[in-house]
């Protein structure tokens, strides 16, 4: 327990990996709705501390999220935020797979 929380439990970060497997021909078109996704989490979301749109170098078919909130019910609040709504609605059939991997940051 850290002395700074006086007693209190610790609030455990979440980090979040979303792997996407880009249905053909939807790269720039999900790459678009992502990028807008993230701007409006950053900015409607205080507990969503980072979010970052990744592009392997060797695998065009497919986009990485690494997605950082502050705790579980920041996720949660994430989870159900119209802008969720609203990227699924931009993305319909732009989306191959999606895997996501739960995390907790260490260090």
């Amino acid at each position: 327990m850290n002395s700074l929380n006086q007693g209190r439990p610790e609030m455990s970060k979440l980090a979040i990996i979303g792997e996407i497997e880009v249905a053909p021909g939807n790269r720039d078109r999900l790459l678009a709705a992502l990028g807008a996704h993230r701007a409006r989490c950053l900015k409607d979301e205080p507990g969503t501390l980072q979010f970052e749109v990744l592009q392997p170098h060797d695998d065009d078919a497919r986009v990485l999220a690494f997605e950082v909130y502050r705790d579980e019910a920041a996720f949660e609040v994430h989870r159900n935020n119209p802008s969720i709504a609203r990227f699924r609605e931009e993305t319909a059939g732009a989306i191959a797979a999606f895997k996501v991997t739960r995390c907790a940051p260490v260090g």
